[in-house]
């Protein structure tokens, strides 16, 4: 990493629980490929002040996470089609003083989906109802799935994404047959690292040992009480830690202008995860 100076790129990332995961995986890209750049890592106590921020100070990216990704819509210039379509933003993009949102979450679920192999005609519950389980649900109802269920106490909020994408919506796990499916996603802070329910499973054992494809979006820590889980019960597992490498990847492209060859990301994904 090169020695701070006046001319280095900085880029930021907004979260009410900042990780080194970014930090750590887009520093790491910043050394390989000799970028005086630097990444630092934010818990804004007042979001509209830290945008105007990125603007003032000429921050050239901006990642955005938990609960940020909706209330920062108000707050940008320019909203990208991949922002636009879902109404949650995870990137912003500073050209001159001119903020562009961007969502790389959608093509990180999108992606993920295709690498399993999940097939399309799974019923799937979805628990969670904020920005991130718009990009996800988004990205199951383009991957062709139709039999899913969006489990959220908030109504108003599970109701609304539900609806967006022609799904059905509980206020939370039905303990009967009704409350299985064959693949579970998790997009809530349960299970995180340093939160209130950081030891909680997101789904009861029963729906664990149902489903077929267990997904937690939570990324930190790499390995969440639902997805020891699921391993330990034999599920096949996608995890928030590989969510986390495709849209940080995704995110340094826009920032950067530069794709990382294969080995590179690699390399920045295994030091991100040896902290």
């Amino acid at each position: 990493m090169p020695i701070l100076n006046k001319d280095m790129t900085l880029c930021i990332s907004l979260s009410a629980r900042p990780s080194n995961n970014g930090t750590r995986f887009h520093n790491h890209l910043y050394e390989q490929l000799g970028l005086n750049w630097i990444y630092k890592a934010f818990a804004p106590t007042d979001l509209a002040q830290a945008i105007a921020g990125v603007r003032g100070l000429g921050i050239r990216g901006c990642a955005v996470s938990m609960p940020y990704k909706e209330d920062v819509i108000a707050l940008v210039d320019v909203m990208d089609p991949s922002a636009k379509a879902i109404d949650s933003v995870n990137t912003i993009v500073n050209d001159g003083g001119t903020l562009t949102a961007y969502n790389t979450d959608y093509t990180a679920i999108e992606q993920l989906l295709q690498r399993n192999a999940v097939p399309a005609s799974y019923s799937v519950l979805l628990k969670g109802a904020g920005g991130m389980a718009k990009a996800t649900a988004a990205a199951l109802r383009d991957a062709g799935f139709r039999n899913v269920t969006v489990i959220a106490r908030n109504e108003e909020a599970g109701r609304a994404l539900a609806g967006l994408y022609g799904f059905a919506w509980r206020a939370d796990v039905d303990p009967s047959a009704a409350g299985r499916a064959d693949m579970i996603i998790n997009v809530t802070p349960v299970g995180m690292a340093g939160g209130p329910d950081a030891d909680s499973l997101s789904f009861p054992p029963s729906a664990i040992d149902a489903a077929t494809v267990v997904f937690d979006v939570v990324a930190l820590p790499a390995e969440t009480p639902l997805i020891k889980a699921a391993r330990a019960a034999g599920k096949t597992v996608i995890t928030g830690a590989e969510v986390a490498t495709i849209q940080a990847l995704e995110q340094f492209v826009l920032y950067t202008g530069i794709r990382p060859g294969d080995e590179q990301v690699r390399a920045a994904e295994d030091f991100m995860r040896a902290q």
